[in-house]
């Protein structure tokens, strides 16, 4: 008696377990929006990187690494920092950082989250002269527009897609409070 009790109850905690999770995220978009934290974007990033792109038709391939993704408080852009190492044209194989800030817009046809009218805030590669910073940079922003175009942040998973309510779709991306909030349109 007493293990078909216990049964009995584990068996209902699981359910209402299950329950919960799924009503997280449908209650997230009956309030026509789900938000998510910097450490679930980070995990999709750290999952991505390093990464290697060649520039200058080879001659230059450019290889960012320990992505560190953070939202400052009280911002409306998050802030995304790299290892970066450039490769070629008389680099001396010296890694340096990046960091840039940018807010977030859907792209449907990656279902994910990408910047938007990201900005360089901090180029330095240690080695290299004025002339190759200065070139280097250029590269740097280059690959970033690329980047944004092309390579979502995070992407919004099938099971979260599915749950959409009839007719709506997603619509605006905020960053408010330190979370990144997808909000619902019609």
């Amino acid at each position: 008696m007493r293990r078909g009790l216990t049964l009995g109850v584990a068996t209902v905690l699981l359910i209402g377990l299950a329950a919960c999770t799924s009503l997280g995220v449908v209650s997230a978009w009956l309030n026509d929006q789900v938000a998510f934290t910097a450490p679930q974007l980070q995990r999709q990033l750290d999952a991505r990187f390093p990464r290697t792109f060649d520039r200058v038709g080879g001659l230059v391939s450019v290889r960012l690494d320990n992505p560190r993704l953070s939202i400052p408080p009280g911002d409306r852009r998050l802030r995304l920092d790299f290892d970066i190492g450039l490769d070629g044209m008389a680099s001396d194989g010296r890694t340096g950082r990046v960091a840039l800030v940018s807010g977030l817009r859907y792209d449907p046809s990656t279902r994910g989250l990408h910047l938007d009218d990201p900005e360089l805030l901090q180029f330095d590669l240690p080695g290299a002269n004025a002339l190759l910073r200065g070139g280097a940079r250029g590269v740097v922003n280059s690959l970033i527009a690329e980047y944004a175009r092309s390579e979502p942040v995070y992407r919004l998973d099938d099971d979260l897609l599915s749950k959409l309510p009839t007719g709506r779709q997603v619509g605006a991306v905020d960053i408010d409070s330190g979370r990144v909030v997808v909000r619902l349109a019609r």
